[in-house]
């Protein structure tokens, strides 16, 4: 499939129902990692969707449900605003991923000693994910990190309790390009590169981005999308 171009597969029909509850903005969106990138995700996402924030740090949730912002340029207002609409909600309870539709993965992929990233974050999550893991759900990791963490290390946890990726559940990559404290271009103001390995994880994520998102990059895989990201990093 070229670049740039949206793919014109039929969906199967659970692509088809998560489909629908994106277009009707009925889905609920799950949002891994309370940092600099995925609470201004959370941010952007909860003007169109309910949004449910997870975190391992309790602190977190209770200053985000007192309506209070831990990140300089997102202010108290916005944040008691979402909470108040309860449009937004933090918790520390991860077995309420059972409940939302689509899973963001934005935790930390620091570099080791050996300068290679760290991908136990994401193991460990994606193993969290994969005991709650129900059909219809889409997974979409945004941490950065190397070509093939998508399709060789988290599928395979996926799948390991029999629902198959493309099939039963949705798998993509869309790394994050948020640039903290940057007036002028926020999180959905900054296109967004989309990768997965079928068409049907592809198109649903496409639709998830291009609901908040200023545009979409369609690439052919999420081994292209991973690579796209470290190639930028590189250029940075």
């Amino acid at each position: 499939m070229p670049e740039h171009v949206a793919s014109k597969a039929n969906l199967n029909d659970t692509a088809s129902s998560l489909a629908v509850r994106l277009t009707s903005r009925q889905a609920i969106v799950g949002i891994i990692g309370l940092g600099y990138v995925g609470l201004p995700l959370c941010m952007a996402i909860a003007g169109v969707f309910r949004v449910v924030g997870f975190d391992l740090d309790p602190a977190k949730a209770q200053k985000l449900h007192a309506g209070k912002s831990y990140i300089k340029h997102i202010g108290d207002d916005q944040v008691a605003r979402l909470v108040k609409s309860e449009l937004f909600a933090a918790t520390t309870d991860f077995a309420r991923l059972s409940t939302v539709d689509v899973i963001l993965i934005c935790v930390p992929t620091p570099l080791t000693a050996h300068q290679e990233p760290d991908l136990s974050f994401v193991v460990e999550t994606t193993k969290t994910i994969a005991k709650h893991l129900r059909a219809g759900q889409m997974v979409i990791l945004e941490s950065t990190t190397y070509p093939g963490t998508t399709r060789d290390l988290m599928q395979p946890i996926l799948e390991a309790g029999g629902l198959k990726a493309g099939r039963d559940f949705f798998l993509a990559f869309s790394p994050e390009r948020e640039d903290p404290g940057n007036p002028t271009f926020s999180t959905s103001k900054i296109p967004k590169v989309v990768g997965a390995d079928d068409a049907n994880s592809r198109d649903l994520a496409v639709k998830l981005y291009s609901s908040f998102v200023v545009d979409t990059v369609q690439v052919s895989s999420a081994a292209t999308a991973e690579a796209v990201k470290i190639t930028e990093n590189v250029f940075r």
